[in-house]
């Protein structure tokens, strides 16, 4: 397969396939770790890392499945897990919370166990905005606190939330690691040169592995069809909010604008179901749950 179709110069970190090639293989660990140390830490806490079994089932043979995009822990034994939100979930925040039960769990240790844990941390990547009361508060982290005293109570648990569509910075404007690698994840499908402020090593590397001239036909042709389901996720997405609002309008009350919201999924699920995308990308494009996706 050639490029078409594809007219960007670097790949869509949004993507499935772009995600992982960035942060999940361990030949581009360094840009998880970098990422990582930007983030949290703000310094070069993080050695090492080493990737874990991104699928994990529950402790029952009838608990839920789940699959992350990243999971890792550093030299330390502190989990990571990293999350790329292409679309609103209705409970993303319990997905979180959710999320996070498997690497505490996965802890527990046969005979005699203290209780003693290891530092968690859920990573979310948002592609979207779930605070709306503040357009310039993006990026939120978020610990167990004692509401009287109002300070932490429990430090080995953290969830960072960034609303990625309110990170405005231009490239002159970038002061910290942590503004450039969130300037290079808004940014890098739109990019058509290396900017100026991302010149070191870890951006030598990132800017390498992303220039999608050098995919080779394999990754060419998995790029695509990523790239395929995240704009078919993105119209699908597009169309309900649209015509959710449009139709809620003529009913002229919030009832009518819930049914014309579930309709268009509805429509739009049996639409992607034709065009063979995947179950997990219909429910999270959609809202739907997969049995009801299966049914359609």
């Amino acid at each position: 397969m050639g490029t078409e179709g594809i007219q960007d110069k670097y790949v869509n970190p949004y993507t499935d396939f772009g995600f992982k090639l960035l942060f999940g293989t361990a030949m581009n660990k360094e840009l998880l770790i970098s990422f990582l140390n930007a983030l949290l830490f703000k310094e070069e806490v993080i050695k090492d890392v080493t990737y874990l079994n991104a699928e994990h089932l529950g402790t029952q043979e009838y608990d839920r499945r789940a699959v992350f995009d990243v999971y890792c822990e550093n030299e330390k034994g502190e989990k990571f897990l990293v999350e790329m939100q292409r679309g609103e979930q209705q409970f993303f925040r319990d997905r979180s919370v959710f999320y996070s039960t498997f690497p505490i769990r996965e802890q527990a240790k046969r005979g005699e166990w203290d209780y003693e844990l290891k530092a968690v941390y859920v990573v979310g990547i948002l592609n979207f905005s779930f605070d709306n009361s503040d357009e310039e508060y993006f990026h939120h982290e978020v610990k167990l606190v004692d509401l009287y005293t109002h300070k932490v109570f429990y430090d080995k648990l953290t969830f960072v939330y960034l609303e990625m569509p309110k990170f405005n910075k231009t490239e002159d404007e970038l002061e910290s690691m942590f503004d450039k690698w969130l300037f290079v994840l808004r940014n890098l499908a739109s990019l058509l040169e290396r900017p100026k402020a991302l010149q070191n090593r870890v951006f030598d590397r990132l800017f390498e592995t992303a220039e999608i001239a050098k995919f080779t036909k394999t990754e060419l042709s998995e790029y695509w069809d990523s790239l395929k389901n995240f704009r078919d996720w993105y119209s699908v997405i597009s169309t309900a909010e649209k015509k959710g609002r449009e139709e809620g309008r003529e009913e002229g009350r919030e009832e009518g604008r819930e049914e014309g919201v579930r309709e268009a999924n509805l429509n739009n699920a049996r639409n992607l179901k034709q065009l063979e995308v995947a179950i997990d990308i219909i429910s999270q494009a959609t809202g739907l749950s997969k049995e009801e996706i299966e049914k359609l």
